[in-house]
């Protein structure tokens, strides 16, 4: 401050020094001219370097490379070589940032024909030298990029060229190319889109219809374009790369997420491998015409799991943040892409607008100059002109020769025009032909009319000059990129176990650099571990190599937030009154690292008995007194069953108020919660318990889910939450059951009959395809269902005169239930159009106060279906002997906690078969 203040003060005894002097050199401080100079460099970036601008969605240096194109254009290749030397001309910045511009334009493969090794996208491969590489414009650019007429020009940096402030494309060319730019202080970074896409958008706008644009990819590949925020500031797209599942040993890459290679994805894979996120055998990369990366799985590793952990932890999916961002009159801006198309259909109506009002013009003055030319010859003017010895004398006669016919013109005879006339041979004279004179005026005023209907309805006009864009240049220029909702893939759930956890119980140290103590089960590095201790107090806490979790540690293990199928029984003493409670508790949710205790908080609490169980698995425990006691009974049985399960905070019920000696675990019961509830996400294919999408049923371990896809092939699959189904190809998917009948109608390929048939599944292999229908090329499943009614709407023409007609059938009495290999019965109809079946009756979940689950079916009188129990697996148990227990004082207990038991639900006579 002290300086800036010094400084001041000498600059204004300066200037009065100088005042009333003549001035040779502006002062200016130091800090002043930094401030500028920065200003004037910022900008000159924004402008002239990283950001496109919105007229035409070119950078100055494409802008210029098109330019120099256009100039060099006549029909055949140019060497890239040249085309930078043309363009260095226009772009005073080296030939190596004008030859990767070429390139990147070439790669978009919509302005530049190419020829020559241009490298690869997917691949990261790099193009050939520019000696040896050729490029032309496209017949697209030529139609939609130039117009020298509309097209507003400016000196070049040295001052000896004309070129274009920005070029007349009309079409929105920056949404279709998309753009990546930094500048200083901001960015821009725009999505390429759909060509057809972009097309009809532009149509709806000129229709005032609302648009949604969304991103196209050239790699193709999935995309979640849930948070894009029409590609404004702060939103973001998720891109994943497709995988497929080839069997239980082997994945497939089919692409590339945009903006990676496959050099950059494999690398990804190999470190993620080397860290111990994902199991894999090898990654072979066998990418041609098609992306082919093979990823080996070794045995025993899922293949959903696996493609998880590809998601989590490699580059087979990643984000990309958009920030559309413009050049709009010298200014940067920020929009969305729907804005951004709406500009720029706006200036496509003004360019078109522009385009016919110079044709009308140059209508105008051909019909102007036609019929002059057609008055002066059919009335030979031009005899008048004999006598003339002075050329105003010449101009004057040809004037006044005019006169009586000038009320026909449109305009007024200019001197000009009166010249044009003179120079009029006369061997054209001699050949004039009144009659294709008048045609030719007449085509003119045709035009003519033509172009004043266009300018009076430019809507219209600018609608059909677009619907002539997408039938000329619109083939095969079809989305690529697939939409769809994706899950959240947790990183803690997919990762591999490439840990061993340990525990020493006594001084309450955990983790996995503990290799001399006592080994509990296999981690990974990013799960969380629990640990619960002898006082009843517990704490969730993320592994390492060594923590401390408390002394005295009687349970350990991996922790699963939200798992309500882990059930802790749990016995513990109350250190102020010596009564033992029994409780049963889930810990679905906690703050790490936070204190928890399991008891009713006195000092002096302890538990003597603990069982983690993973399906709510309940027991039947013996419990022994003490010697000392005062009970008549020293010894009985406690059934965990009788407990409700619930909050980990909760009290629990009163075992005994005598001191117990031990418990002990007499017999393990079955799972209290029954099966798990799973529902089908028809969105993003997965399975979850969390009420989300269509409702399976009830599964227990056993269980399977049958899936039945569009190629005319089914599969067995488990109801693991981690299975990854192909939402476009499955054409049923339900819980599966032997008596579960399939119901199919297909096209057989080679003789194009139409069959019925009617099978159970009598396969029992998980995880492998059969297919059900012919495998002869052209075989095609038409609809299948597993309703027990089948209803098909069958549509046909009995002939090419005939209108088309609907007919129902009801596949159960058509045909009876056959092997799954079976032909079935021909469809004996004229030519079918299509066929659909009656898909199974929807259903709904209501949980009762109680717990049992009812199912509900549409138009189905709702029945109670009895519970199942499942048998994952048992936990670890804890039995500790309590040698030294104080005996306490008898207490009066008016009301003891008993918790409300469940009751068994009676099985209906007849169950009843929903599906």
């Amino acid at each position: 401050m002290l300086n800036e203040e010094l400084e001041n003060e000498n600059n204004l005894e300066l200037d009065a020094q100088l005042e009333g002097e003549e001035t040779i050199h502006e002062i200016s401080s130091v800090s002043g001219l930094y401030e500028n100079w920065f200003l004037d460099y910022a900008s000159y970036v924004i402008l002239e370097r990283a950001v496109p601008a919105l007229e035409d969605g070119f950078k100055p240096v494409q802008r210029r490379i098109m330019h120099a194109m256009k100039e060099m254009d006549d029909g055949r290749f140019n060497k890239v070589a040249n085309v930078i030397g043309q363009t260095m001309q226009y772009h005073p910045h080296g030939d190596a940032s004008i030859g990767d511009a070429i390139v990147n334009l070439g790669q978009k493969d919509l302005l530049i024909e190419t020829q020559g090794n241009w490298g690869d996208v997917r691949t990261g491969d790099s193009a050939a030298a520019p000696r040896y590489i050729e490029a032309r414009l496209t017949k697209f650019a030529l139609d939609v990029v130039f117009n020298g007429q509309t097209t507003e020009w400016q000196l070049s940096y040295d001052g000896r060229k004309n070129e274009p402030v920005t070029l007349p494309v009309k079409f929105p060319l920056l949404l279709a190319q998309g753009v990546e730019g930094i500048a200083v202080g901001l960015s821009t970074k725009i999505m390429p889109h759909n060509f057809r896409e972009l097309i009809k958008g532009s149509i709806d706008v000129l229709k005032g219809r609302k648009t949604t644009l969304l991103p196209d990819f050239p790699t193709g590949g999935l995309a979640d374009f849930t948070n894009y925020n029409g590609g404004g500031r702060g939103g973001k797209i998720r891109l994943r790369a497709t995988i497929e599942k080839i069997d239980k040993s082997l994945l497939i890459i089919r692409d590339v997420p945009y903006g990676t290679t496959t050099t950059a994805l494999m690398d990804s894979i190999v470190k993620a491998s080397e860290n111990n996120k994902i199991k894999i055998k090898k990654v072979v990369d066998n990418t041609a015409a098609e992306v082919e990366i093979q990823v080996h799985i070794p045995p025993g590793i899922s293949p959903d799991l696996t493609i998880d952990a590809l998601y989590a932890f490699t580059d087979c999916e990643v984000s990309i943040s958009p920030n559309t961002c413009v050049i709009i009159e010298d200014k940067p801006r920020f929009l969305n892409v729907d804005e951004l198309l709406r500009l720029s259909t706006t200036k496509t109506v003004r360019l078109l607008e522009r385009e016919l009002e110079i044709r009308m013009g140059e209508l105008e003055d051909k019909w102007h100059n036609s019929s002059l030319e057609k008055i002066f010859i059919e009335n030979r003017i031009y005899r008048d002109i004999e006598e003339c010895e002075t050329w105003e004398a010449v101009l004057e006669a040809i004037d006044k020769g005019l006169e009586p016919h000038k009320p026909l013109l449109r305009r007024e005879v200019t001197q000009d025009d009166i010249v044009r006339l003179t120079e009029i041979k006369i061997k054209r004279i001699s050949k004039f032909d009144s009659f294709k004179a008048d045609e030719f005026i007449k085509k003119l005023e045709d035009e003519m009319a033509e172009v004043a209907d266009n300018l009076a309805n430019l809507v219209r006009y600018a609608i059909s000059y677009f619907e002539g864009l997408l039938a000329k240049y619109g083939k095969g220029k079809e989305r690529k990129t697939q939409i769809r909702t994706f899950d959240v893939v947790s990183a803690q759930k997919v990762a591999v176990a490439n840990q061993k956890l340990y525990v020493n119980r006594k001084d309450g140290f955990v983790g996995y650099g503990l290799k001399k103590d006592e080994f509990v089960c296999d981690c990974s590095d990013m799960d969380d571990i629990i640990a619960i201790r002898k006082d009843g107090k517990f704490m969730v806490s993320k592994i390492s190599d060594k923590i401390f979790m408390g002394k005295d540690i009687i349970h350990v293990g991996v922790y699963n937030k939200n798992d309500e199928h882990m059930v802790y029984n749990m016995i513990y003493v109350d250190g102020k009154t010596g009564i033992s409670f029994a409780k049963r508790f889930a810990v679905t949710s906690i703050t790490r690292d936070k204190e928890y205790d399991l008891t009713k908080g006195e000092k002096n609490s302890k538990v003597v008995y603990l069982t983690a169980n993973p399906n709510s698995e309940s027991e039947l425990v013996s419990i022994t007194l003490q010697p000392a006691s005062t009970a008549r009974v020293k010894q009985f049985d406690f059934d965990f069953a009788e407990l409700l399960i619930k909050g980990k905070g909760s009290q629990g019920n009163i075992v005994t108020k005598h001191p117990i000696k031990k418990v002990v675990q007499k017999a393990l019961g079955e799972s209290t919660r029954g099966g798990r509830e799973i529902y089908y996400d028809e969105v993003i294919g997965r399975l979850n318990t969390e009420n989300r999408g269509r409702y399976l049923g009830s599964f227990n371990t056993d269980d399977s889910i049958l899936v039945i896809f569009k190629d005319g092939s089914y599969e067995l699959t488990s109801f693991e939450l981690s299975n990854h189904y192909d939402v476009p190809n499955i054409e049923v998917i339900h819980k599966f059951s032997p008596e579960l009948v399939v119901s199919a109608v297909y096209t057989e390929g080679e003789t194009k009959v139409t069959y019925v048939k009617r099978f159970v599944v009598e396969t029992s292999t998980m995880g492998k395809r059969f297919a059900f229908i012919p495998e002869t090329k052209g075989s095609k499943l038409l609809a299948a269902s597993v309703h027990p009614e089948p209803k098909a709407e069958i549509k046909f023409q009995r002939d090419k005169k005939s209108d088309k007609e609907t007919e129902s059938l009801l596949l159960s009495d058509f045909i009876d239930v056959k092997g799954w290999r079976a032909m079935g019965n021909k469809l004996n109809y004229f030519k079918i159009f299509g066929v659909s079946i009656q898909k199974e009756e929807e259903t709904e979940v209501v949980k009762p106060k109680t717990g049992t689950k009812i199912i509900k079916a549409i138009k189905v009188e709702p029945r109670i279906i009895q519970e199942q129990p499942a048998s994952f697996f048992t936990g670890d148990h804890v039995v500790l002997e309590i040698d030294n227990l104080e005996p306490v004082l008898n207490l009066d207990v008016d009301n003891e906690q008993t918790g409300d038991l469940l009751k068994p639900v009676k099985p209906p006579k007849k169950q009843l078969n929903l599906f």
